[in-house]
C-alpha cells in the first residue's frame, strides 16, 4: 500500500465542501488521517479566505486512478473548471506525495510544487506528518517549516465541526 497525502482547500462554503471531500475520501480509501484546518488569504486572487487541510491515506491505486477518483469528488463538490486557474474554488484537492515517487508528467506530478511554496500546504503537512522525508530536498517537511518564511502567507488555525 502506498502512502499518500492529499491538500484540500476551499473558499467557497468551505464547511460544507470540505465535509463532502472528507466524507468522499473516507467512503473511497476509508480512515484518513487530518491535520488542524486552517485559515488563509487567498494566493493570486481577491477572493474570500480559504479553508485548508492536508491528509493522509493508503491505498493500492495508482496515482493517475487516485487524480481521477479526486476528479470525480470535484464534480460531487460542483467544482467548476474556468478558463482562469486563480479564482473562487468549492473544492480543490490535489495529490501531494505517492509514497517516494518522483514524477513530473501530467496530470500526475509529484511531489507537488506547492509543498514548498505555500504556506498553507506546507504547515499542515509538517504537523500531520514532522518525520516525512521529502523525496527530492531529503529533508524533512517539519525542517523545511521550520526555514520557511511565512510572513506573506499568514495562517490561523480554525475549529470546524464536521
Amino acid at each position: 500500500m502506498a502512502g499518500i497525502y492529499l491538500s484540500l482547500g476551499s473558499n467557497d462554503s468551505p464547511d460544507v465542501n470540505l465535509a463532502i471531500a472528507i466524507r468522499e475520501l473516507e467512503a473511497r480509501y476509508g480512515e484518513l488521517k487530518r491535520s488542524a484546518v486552517y485559515q488563509g488569504a487567498a494566493v493570486g486572487f481577491d477572493g474570500a479566505d480559504f479553508l485548508n487541510l492536508v491528509v493522509s491515506l493508503q491505498s493500492n491505486q495508482t496515482p493517475l486512478d487516485i487524480c481521477h477518483e479526486i476528479e470525480l469528488i470535484h464534480n460531487v463538490a460542483g467544482r467548476v473548471r474556468e478558463d482562469n486557474k486563480w479564482g473562487s474554488r468549492s473544492l480543490d484537492i490535489d495529490l501531494l506525495l505517492y509514497d517516494d515517487l518522483v514524477r513530473d508528467e501530467r496530470p500526475v506530478r509529484v511531489p507537488r510544487d506547492d509543498i514548498l511554496r505555500y504556506s498553507f500546504v506546507l504547515r499542515p503537512i509538517a504537523e500531520l506528518a514532522p518525520n516525512l522525508v521529502h523525496p527530492v530536498t531529503g529533508n524533512t517537511v517539519l525542517e523545511h517549516w521550520l526555514n520557511f518564511d511565512d510572513k506573506n502567507q499568514p495562517l490561523e488555525r480554525v475549529n470546524v465541526n464536521w
